[in-house]
């Protein structure tokens, strides 16, 4: 591992410290979420050694953090989201959304939309992810439930 790498791992560590703070996190959960932030910037350095395909690597930390999150907030007994927030805070892509309002404000519209459409991707790969393992996680959870007590849950849909 580069010295600048590590360097960025600590960066994240902090900033995921900060974060945390924003959410309200304390103790357990506050480590939890830095150590998940540390996971998916480091996951995505690695990927980037491997895969050449940036929203590909998006997509595998995503899923990857978010099922560490999903596992994290059963043990700490506590809701999901902050943990994966705080955790995916590293990999928001807040440069590519800069510099495509850039591109939008100078005119250059060939840029514009060739960084917009970088930036969707690259969101979307993150939202997919942890949509993905969310519901899994959901359906995996209600029927382990279910076996356990033997109470059915209701269903959130319409009744009929």
């Amino acid at each position: 591992m580069k010295q600048i790498e590590i360097i960025q791992l600590g960066a994240v560590l902090i900033g995921a410290f900060c974060f945390g703070t924003l959410f309200n996190l304390k103790g357990k959960k506050l480590l939890a979420s830095a150590f998940g932030s540390i996971l998916s910037w480091g996951l995505f350095l690695l990927l980037g050694r491997v895969i050449d395909n940036e929203p590909v690597n998006y997509f595998i930390v995503a899923v990857v953090v978010s099922l560490y999150s999903e596992v994290m907030a059963r043990l700490l007994r506590t809701p999901a989201t902050p943990i994966v927030t705080t955790s995916l805070i590293p990999l928001i892509p807040g440069g590519s959304l800069y510099y495509t309002m850039a591109y939008a404000f100078e005119s250059d519209f060939s840029k514009f939309l060739a960084k917009a459409v970088s930036t969707l991707k690259l969101a979307s790969a993150l939202a997919l992810g942890i949509l993905a393992v969310t519901a899994l996680s959901q359906l995996i959870f209600r029927r382990w439930n279910t076996q356990r007590t033997g109470i059915k849950l209701r269903s959130t849909g319409s009744k009929k």
